[in-house]
């Protein structure tokens, strides 16, 4: 028999935890589904040691936001041994899926046939490519593999802040518009340095509004790949107040060789800043082009309410 406090045995009685309110509650942990299609990161430009740490960083971050995730790395250009190519990787992918179909089925589960894509390709580029991504596009085609192509990460309002932060890495803005010290070094005027063509400049103009908001400062965007427009945006700037102008290169990394920033950067006179790289911002962008091509929400990768 028991007393209002306690079980007369005198034995102790676990209790359950009082449960959070509403949005003070612990949020439930999370996971991939099982059975999820894999992520492939599609990374363009000329393989490398570097191009490798970066995409695997990325890569990384992805699956720290979601435990469980398979992603993995296929190279635009790679050489199928020490960089696999898109191609193979896909190709891989498949084979292995269907080889735990045929374990299971050996050992007597009962497993249906698995069906869906394979894997979902999120091409790393900051913004539209065209010429690139018919290239991802024809390797996802050639390998015949049930695969589903992401658009590009960009614009979004996190790329506006890790161009606002490489900024302020290279002593070109402020950290944050609260602090009351100045930067001597600070841009008055942002070149938007993007790659693609008339496209991507356009795509990258709806990121350097967020990032002009950011900073309070004029934001204009040109392509790094057509001769004349970096100098053009410049002579803008220039004419229109701004001083002393910086250039963001509104690019991951790998899509162009770092000798076109820097000779952007002589032409229009300014210093420049670092690419995007492995800004945890890429990661959780990535990350965000695969739940939405499943049809999930992060919340919902393991059953967690949304709330």
């Amino acid at each position: 028999m028991s007393s209002p406090t306690g079980p007369a045995s005198g034995l102790p009685v676990r209790m359950p935890r009082p449960r959070q309110p509403g949005r003070h509650r612990r949020p439930e942990p999370l996971a991939a589904p099982e059975g999820a299609p894999a992520l492939v990161l599609a990374v363009p430009g000329t393989p490398a040691a570097a191009t490798r740490s970066l995409a695997e960083e990325v890569v990384s971050i992805a699956r720290s936001e979601l435990p469980g995730l398979d992603a993995r790395i296929g190279y635009l250009d790679g050489d199928d041994s020490e960089f696999p190519t898109l191609q193979a990787v896909l190709t891989h992918a498949a084979e292995e899926r269907s080889a735990r179909y045929e374990q299971a089925k050996a050992a007597g589960m009962d497993v249906k046939e698995p069906d869906g894509p394979v894997a979902v390709v999120v091409p790393l580029l900051a913004g539209p490519d065209s010429a690139l991504l018919r290239r991802i596009r024809q390797a996802v085609m050639d390998s015949r593999i049930a695969a589903d192509l992401t658009d590009v990460l960009g614009p979004h309002p996190l790329l506006a802040e890790a161009l606002h932060v490489r900024l302020s890495e290279a002593g070109l803005a402020r950290a944050d518009r609260a602090r009351l010290f100045a930067v001597t070094t600070a841009a008055d005027g942002i070149i938007l340095g993007a790659v693609g063509g008339e496209e991507a400049v356009q795509a990258a103009g709806i990121t350097g509004m967020l990032l002009a908001a950011r900073l309070a400062v004029p934001v204009m965007a040109a392509a790094l790949d057509q001769d004349g427009s970096i100098a053009s945006i410049a002579d803008q700037l220039r004419s229109s107040g701004s001083q002393q102008l910086a250039l963001a290169p509104y690019l991951i990394g790998p899509e162009i060789d770092p000798a076109v920033i820097e000779e952007a950067a002589k032409e229009a006179g300014c210093s420049a800043a670092e690419p995007l790289g492995p800004y945890p911002a890429i990661g959780k962008l990535v990350l965000a082009k695969y739940t939405t091509a499943l049809g999930i929400a992060p919340q919902q990768a393991q059953g967690a309410p949304v709330r």
